[in-house]
């Protein structure tokens, strides 16, 4: 009977380790799925309300952060950057799959700016939007407005999204001898936007024709304006070769902002994501 029980007890005990191994390879598969480590920071500055809403979340499909900044001087600019974080966050729940990531952008930006013009019902409102998901080591992105998703690898910085602002017009102007370099630098409507979520003559935002690819050790940033008008991207720079978690990073870029104390300083918001 010995051999018997020596036998069963061998089985048990090779059963629960091969439970625990199995345990232990999904939990360490889930890990590394992700591999990504996200930091934010954020400030009111000056305004009277935080207009910037941001978010992130990881699924099977991938890592999405988003950044909104609510349009400052117009009403509703909180509740637009809200809604508009919200339906891309909700969307990215639903998807079984990345196929197709460029229609999912595209969809979720559409039924934003239905949402924030039936909100505003009129009323004067809308927000920028920023938004990426890394799918293990390939960047897609969306952008409308003047929020700035970059890659910081080796030191520097490498921008991925355009500006929607007159500036773009107004540079073009310049290169077609319209108007002057000098002009086109003191133009009031320099930062104005002209393309949101909100805008009744709003169409599609910018999508990335392909997916960028991302290595080991490179950080995805998405900053509101309100980083980019406080810090140089040397200052930027400086602060990412410091190393450091993502979280000590944007709380650094917080502080600098913080200790300027520009009396007109916007909101600020910058979500960073560090490639594992």
């Amino acid at each position: 009977m010995q051999p018997y029980f020596v036998v069963c007890g061998a089985a048990v005990l090779f059963a629960v380790l091969l439970i625990i191994r199995i345990r232990l390879t999904r939990s360490s598969g889930s890990r590394t799925m992700s591999g990504i480590e996200i930091g934010n920071g954020q400030t009111i500055g000056s305004r009277s309300e935080q207009d910037d809403y941001f978010s992130s979340m990881t699924t099977p499909v991938g890592t999405l952060a988003v950044v909104a900044d609510g349009i400052s001087g117009l009403a509703n600019g909180r509740m637009s950057s809200t809604l508009a974080v919200t339906t891309f966050t909700k969307a990215f729940a639903k998807l079984d799959d990345a196929t197709n990531l460029n229609r999912y952008f595209a969809e979720a930006a559409t039924q934003s700016n239905r949402g924030i013009l039936q909100n505003l019902n009129g009323q004067g409102g809308g927000t920028t939007l920023a938004a990426v998901i890394v799918c293990g080591y390939q960047l897609y992105y969306g952008a409308v407005g003047d929020s700035l998703i970059t890659i910081y690898r080796n030191g520097h910085f490498q921008t991925v999204n355009s500006k929607h602002t007159a500036e773009t017009l107004l540079e073009e102007r310049v290169l077609a001898g319209q108007m002057t370099s000098e002009e086109a630098k003191t133009s009031p409507v320099r930062n104005q936007l002209v393309n949101y979520l909100g805008y009744e003559g709003f169409e599609s935002m910018e999508l990335g024709t392909a997916p960028i690819r991302l290595y080991s050790g490179d950080h995805v940033l998405l900053c509101s304006d309100g980083i980019q008008e406080a810090l140089t991207e040397i200052e930027m720079e400086e602060i990412m070769r410091r190393g450091g978690t993502p979280q000590e990073a944007a709380d650094a870029m917080i502080d600098a902002i913080n200790d300027k104390g520009y009396k007109s300083q916007d909101n600020a918001t910058v979500l960073i994501l560090a490639i594992g």
